[in-house]
C-alpha cells in the first residue's frame, strides 16, 4: 500500500492557533464546571493517499512473502475445494453464507487461484482505515444542547431542541468502526448501547492469522474513532449538560473491526458486516437495522462486496464514508453502488464567534450558499457512486487521546459525515420500519438539496480565509437534511 501524506492541521489552544503543515503536537487542560478533562500530546492523523495501479503492480506491493488473500467462489465450498486451495497456501477462514473465504500464499500462487474454474475474485485483503482529518482540542464547553451541525440537517435548533418527531426509536445502528472507549459510560447512556450484541473482530491481512473473535475488547478502544462516531448518532454528556443526536433513542450496536490505530483489513470487516446480517435475520429480525461504516481504502475487496451484498439481501440498510482524498476519488466500499455514500461539508459560520458550534444559528430554511465541500472530501470518478453530503468538518465531540482521560475534539472527515446520515436513515426506518437499502437511496437523492458546483471564503480557526472550491463530482445528489428525508418516506 502506499504511505500516508499528512493534511495541514493544528491546535486552538488559549485563544492561539498554533499550525504545522505535517503535523502538531500539544497537551491541554479543559474544564467544565466542576469537571477537570485533560488530555495529552496528540499527533495529527495521516492518511491514506489512493493510487491507481494495475493487478501486478498491487501485488507486486502488498506482497513480501505469503500475505492474506480474499477468495470469492462461484459455487459454495466443497472438501475437493478446501483440499485443492490448501495446495496454494493455508485457509484461514471461511465465509459459508457469502461462498468465500481468506488464506495465506505468495503473489505467483494468487495468478494461479484466480484462473481456478470455481473462482469468481481473489484478490490480496484490502486496508481500511478510519481516521479523522483533522482534531482541535475543545476549550468551551458552556451551554446548549444543539449543535451546529444538528441544526444543518434539520434536527435541532438552539434555544428550542429537537424539531423533528422520529427520534430512531426501535432502530438499531451497527457502528463498524474502532469501538468504544474504556469510558464510554461517562459519554453515552447504558441504554442506548446494546453490549449484548457489541462484539469484537481483528486479525485478517494473512500475516495476523484467522479472523478472530476478541472477547469484550470493543469496549476498550485506544483510537476513539467510533466513540466520535457514535456520538453523532445518539448524542453525548459533556458534564451535566446533554447535547442531542441525529437518531438519539436509536440503539447502538459497536463492532470493533478496526485496530487500535484505527486501521484493518476488509476480510474482518467482512466479518461483522455478516455478523450484522445474521443478527437482522436472527435476534433482530423485527427491528430495522442499520449499518455505519466510517472508513475506507481505495479498492474494491470481493469479499467485503460479497458481504455487503448478502447483508443487503436481509434487509440491512449500509451506509458509508465517501473518503478523505480530495480528488484522487472515492474509498470503498462507499464507492460501491448498494452503498449509501456521504460526502463532507462545512458551514460558513464556523469560527465566527466564540462558541459557534453550540450558539450559532444556521438559517432556516437551509440556504445551500452557506455549505461547502471540503478540499479533502472524495470526488467521484468513473465507475464510482457518490450519493449525498453531510456536516463533516468541525465538529465536536468525545474523543480520547489517553485510555480513560475524558477528552473532546473537534474533528473533520467523511467518517464524521457518514453518522449523519445513518441516523437520517434511523428515523427514516423508525418512519417506514420495512424500509429497504435501495429505496432508502433513492429517498435521500431525491430529497438532497442540489449543491452545484462552487466556491467559498472559509473562516479557518485563526481568523484568516481560505477558499473552497468544487466540482460537479464532489457532492452527489446534494445537501441531505432529515425532515426532507422522513417526509419523502412513505
Amino acid at each position: 500500500m502506499k504511505s500516508l501524506l499528512s493534511k495541514p492541521t493544528g491546535i486552538l489552544l488559549n485563544g492561539h492557533w498554533y499550525k504545522n503543515t505535517r503535523a502538531v503536537i500539544t497537551s491541554f487542560l479543559l474544564s467544565f464546571f466542576a469537571f477537570v478533562f485533560t488530555g495529552c500530546n496528540k499527533s495529527a492523523q495521516d492518511l491514506q493517499t489512493a493510487a491507481s495501479a494495475d493487478a501486478s503492480t498491487l501485488q507486486q506491493t502488498f506482497f513480501n512473502g505469503n500475505k492474506g488473500i480474499n477468495i470469492l467462489l462461484s459455487t459454495p465450498i466443497t472438501k475437493k475445494i478446501v483440499t485443492e486451495l490448501n495446495l496454494y497456501g493455508n485457509i484461514l477462514k471461511q465465509f459459508t453464507d457469502i461462498n468465500a473465504l481468506t488464506m495465506n500464499t505468495t503473489s505467483d500462487n494468487l495468478a494461479i487461484i484466480r484462473k481456478l474454474p470455481y473462482v469468481t475474485a481473489a484478490n490480496p485483503d484490502a486496508e481500511r482505515k478510519g481516521s479523522p482529518v483533522d482534531a482541535v482540542a475543545v476549550t468551551d464547553f458552556t451551554g446548549g444542547r444543539s449543535t451546529w451541525n444538528l441544526d444543518a440537517v434539520n434536527v435541532t435548533e438552539p434555544g428550542i431542541g429537537r424539531t423533528i418527531a422520529q427520534d430512531g426509536t426501535g432502530v438499531y445502528v451497527g457502528v463498524l468502526d474502532t469501538g468504544l472507549p474504556d469510558s464510554w459510560r461517562q459519554y453515552f447512556p447504558q441504554e442506548r448501547i446494546a453490549v449484548q450484541y457489541a462484539k469484537s473482530f481483528g486479525g485478517g491481512g494473512g500475516e495476523n492469522g484467522n479472523v478472530s473473535e476478541q472477547p469484550n475488547k470493543w469496549e476498550h478502544d485506544q483510537s476513539t474513532h467510533g466513540g466520535h462516531v457514535t456520538s453523532t448518532i445518539i448524542g453525548f454528556q459533556l458534564g451535566s449538560v446533554y447535547f442531542n443526536g441525529v437518531a438519539p433513542k436509536s440503539t447502538i450496536i459497536p463492532v470493533k473491526v478496526l485496530n487500535q490505530n484505527g486501521s484493518g483489513w476488509s476480510s474482518v470487516i467482512a466479518e461483522g458486516i455478516l455478523y450484522m446480517a445474521d443478527l437482522k435475520v436472527g435476534a433482530l429480525q423485527n427491528a430495522p437495522v442499520v449499518l455505519n461504516m466510517s472508513l475506507g481504502g481505495p479498492d474494491l475487496d470481493a469479499l467485503e462486496k460479497a458481504a455487503i451484498d448478502y447483508a443487503i439481501s436481509k434487509g440491512v440498510i449500509v451506509v458509508a464514508a465517501a473518503g478523505n482524498e480530495g480528488t484522487a476519488g472515492m474509498g470503498y466500499p462507499g464507492a460501491y453502488q448498494p452503498v449509501i455514500s456521504v460526502a463532507a461539508a462545512g458551514w460558513l459560520g464556523q469560527w465566527s464567534a466564540p462558541a459557534w458550534w453550540y450558539t450559532g444559528n444556521v438559517a432556516d430554511p437551509t440556504n445551500i450558499n452557506d455549505f461547502y465541500i471540503a478540499d479533502f472530501s472524495s470526488r467521484q470518478k468513473a465507475g464510482q457512486d457518490l450519493d449525498v453530503t453531510a456536516p463533516g468538518v468541525w465538529e465536536v465531540g468525545p474523543f480520547q487521546v489517553n485510555s480513560g482521560q475524558i477528552s473532546y475534539y473537534y474533528l473533520s472527515g467523511t467518517s464524521m459525515a457518514t453518522p449523519h446520515v445513518a441516523g437520517i436513515v434511523a428515523l427514516m426506518a423508525q418512519k417506514k420500519s420495512s424500509l429497504a437499502a435501495a429505496e432508502a437511496e433513492t429517498i435521500l437523492q431525491n430529497a438532497a438539496i442540489p449543491m452545484p458546483p462552487g466556491s467559498r471564503n472559509v473562516r479557518q480557526p485563526d481568523g484568516s480565509f481560505v477558499t473552497a472550491t468544487w466540482g460537479a463530482d464532489a457532492a452527489g445528489s446534494g445537501f441531505i437534511t432529515a425532515d426532507a428525508a422522513v417526509a419523502a418516506t412513505p
